[in-house]
This record gives C-alpha cells, structure tokens and sequence, in this order.
C-alpha cells in the first residue's frame, strides 16, 4: 500500500506538470499527512536509492507486463473453473463470461473503471489534437446533425415495415467499410446473406466511387428474377456483375443470417472479428424485435428491453458503434400525420432510454401516391446524446437503395447534361 500511495502521489504531480524528485513527493505526502504512514523520508531515500536505470527500462516493462498478464490469466483460469462447477447457469452464459475474461487479457488494458480527472483531461486533450475521426455516416445531412457514428455509441434506427431501413443500414454499412476501411458485421435475422448481397451488388453499381468502371445499373429484384429463370441479363450486366463480385469480395465487411442469434451470441462474434481484424467500424442488428422469442406482450416488452441493455453494453465494452434497427407501433396509421415519434418505438420504452441516437425513416409517398415527395426519404433525428435533433431530407432510390443529397444529385444531372 505504501509504494502504491507513493506512485500515485507521483502520478498526480506529473499530470499536474510539477517536478517527481524527492523533496516534491515528499512534501505532497507531508502536507496531506502521508508521509510518515509510508515510511517517511528514509523510506523514499531508500526508493530512490534502489532505484534501476533507465537505460533498460523498456525492458523492465515487459518483464513486469509479462509477469501482470501472467497473474491475470491464472485469475481467469481459476474463475472459467468456477463458472464450470456453477450449475445455475445456462451454457450460453457461462461461454459468454468465459470469452469476457480471455478477451479482457487479450486487449492487455492495465485500468479501472474509475479515474483520476487529471487522466481523463489528458487523454481526452490528446484525442482533440490527435482529431480522432468519428464515422460519417456518408450522408451529409445527417452528419450534421449527429456527426458521424461514435465509438461505443448505439444508434436505432426505426421505422414502420416497407420505409426501407435495411437498405438505408446497407448503405450505411457501405460507407463504414469502404471510405473507412474498417470492418463491418451485418447481424441480418430478416434476409438472407445472399438477399443481401444481391442489394449490395445493386447498391454498388450506382455508387459514384465505382463511376469510373463504367458499370451498368441492376436491380436487386433483377437478380431474382434471373436467379428462377423468369428474365435474362444482358451482356453488359454481366460483365458488371463480375467486376462488382470481385470489388465486393475485397470489402471488409461480414454478415451473419442466424435468426435465433441472441446478444450473447452477436458479443462472441463481434470479439472474433474484432480480434482477427484488431478494430470493428460498426455493427448493424437488422432487427430488434426479431430477437424477441416470448409471444407475451408483457414479456415482449421486458425482453426486448434486455435486448437493448445488452446491445448497449455491448457498444461500450468492444467500443464499437452500433445501429439496431427497430419496428415503430401500428399507432401511426390512425394519424392524419404519419410521422414516426419517441412514443411509437415498438413495445419498450426502454429502447428509448439506452439509444444514444433514435432516428425515424419516413417516406410520404408510401402512404399518399400523389405526394409532391415522391423518392424524398426523411430521416428524422428525434434523439441525440451529443448532437442536434432535426430532420434530414435526402433522394432515396429504393431500387437499388442508394441514397443522395439533393446537391449530389443536382451536380450529378448536371455533369450529363
């Protein structure tokens, strides 16, 4: 205990900017009547005195990383033994606590859950100058609003059946993967892998950055349609298709079609990939009553519940964003204004509470045909944690689910005109 209240006496004067030699130390301890409980100066003479160059000192960290790590994993064996011999736990848990402690070691984080805030401001002033990017969505609009997708943050994005939010998750996930290059997992308990990759392929042929290839449009629906011999593709769509195969192979992006996936099975996932590829861009939960097994509306609403909480914490402990997508109640269609708002969130008002981010997907034309809207989809930004509220109106083509801004689109026409 004694050299520990010494190194964090030493510790604060650092962050403070004020010398560490004896005579600070010592002072600092006298004036808060330390001193003499950790031995008084003989004891800090005799410190100093011991003390090891600082030639090697690289070295002497590893020796004492090894020996801590070394420590920390015989703890985890001997609480992976208990977790085993503890019969009140379900398989699933006990493999899920399992991963939790070996994964802990793996990212060799030497912290507590609670800090100084001499560490925090400094970690955080070094974050600032470093500029630390947060994620645009790739939807200048939006990114406006909320900024970008932030690291440990979960973002819902909701809407009633039919709005197209897996496609506005889909071109999002996109983006992540390709402007940032950073790995993507698509959890999809709706479609499968190959629906999925058939409306990206579609997205991908009408996206500006693969301009350049000269690739022709298709349609999604086209693809099933060759798929049970009701249509033929052309040439030219073929040869589009192999070149899209190929740069949609090289995408850091995974999907998984498990419809009985729990949260508990999505951290494991999530920690193989993260661990494979050092880093996650973003998650998508494509969606959340899905996961929702009980057929009780009580038990509807605590469950699903429990699966916010768990995608939350989730966000935070692998410091990850990550997008649920969500249904809204059938509340909407008896009101003369069927825009989606907080109270409609599907069954749990808890969805509300945990979401840094809520963000409703409305088309107009899905419910008035003779809309002047007509292609307009409204992102509706009703929370944000660290951000404004507002609402983002965007082109939305739902053929292939690409989405523009209307300065993208207009620059765009007027580059073929």
């Amino acid at each position: 205990m004694a050299h520990q209240e010494i190194y964090q006496a030493a510790l604060k004067l650092h962050h403070q900017g004020k010398p560490t030699d004896l005579m600070a130390i010592s002072n600092y301890l006298a004036d808060r009547g330390r001193l003499e409980s950790v031995g008084g100066m003989a004891k800090l003479s005799q410190l100093l005195n011991r003390t090891v160059s600082a030639v090697n000192i690289d070295r002497y960290v590893d020796l004492i990383m090894d020996k801590y790590l070394r420590r920390k994993i015989i703890e985890a064996g001997n609480n992976i033994v208990n977790f085993g011999y503890d019969t009140t736990l379900e398989l699933e848990t006990l493999l899920d606590c399992s991963q939790k402690e070996i994964f802990a070691i793996s990212q060799q984080k030497i912290r507590s859950d609670t800090e100084h805030n001499s560490e925090i401001a400094a970690a955080v002033f070094n974050q600032l100058e470093k500029k630390t990017p947060l994620y645009s969505t790739g939807i200048k609009e939006l990114d406006r609003l909320m900024v970008g997708f932030e690291p440990g943050n979960m973002t819902i994005l909701a809407g009633r059946p039919s709005m197209g939010k897996s496609a506005i998750s889909l071109y999002l996930a996109l983006h992540v993967a390709f402007q940032h290059q950073l790995p993507v997992v698509i959890f999809s308990l709706e479609m499968t892998k190959k629906q999925l990759e058939y409306r990206l392929w579609s997205l991908m042929s009408k996206l500006d950055c693969y301009k350049h290839l000269n690739l022709t449009p298709i349609k999604s629906d086209r693809l099933r349609q060759y798929q049970g011999s009701f249509c033929s593709l052309t040439e030219a769509e073929m040869n589009s298709i192999i070149s899209i195969a190929d740069l949609a192979a090289q995408l850091p992006l995974y999907m998984n079609e498990n419809r009985g996936i729990s949260v508990t099975n999505i951290a494991s996932e999530c920690r193989k990939i993260q661990a494979r590829e050092g880093k996650l861009g973003l998650v998508v939960v494509d969606y959340l009553q899905q996961m929702v097994t009980t057929n009780s509306t009580d038990n509807r609403s605590y469950e699903l519940g429990d699966v916010g909480r768990g995608l939350y914490q989730l966000a935070g402990e692998l410091k990850v964003p990550i997008l649920a997508l969500s249904q809204v109640s059938r509340g909407v269609e008896g009101r003369n204004n069927k825009r989606p708002m907080m109270s409609d969130l599907s069954q749990s008002g808890i969805l509300e509470m945990v979401a840094d981010n809520i963000i409703f997907a409305y088309r107009d034309e899905y419910y008035n045909q003779n809309t002047e809207k007509l292609g307009v989809l409204e992102l509706i930004l009703a929370k944000a944690r660290h951000g404004a509220t507002g609402m983002a109106e965007v082109l939305f083509d739902k053929s292939s689910g690409l989405i523009r801004s209307f300065q993208e689109f207009a620059s765009v026409e007027n580059s073929y005109s």
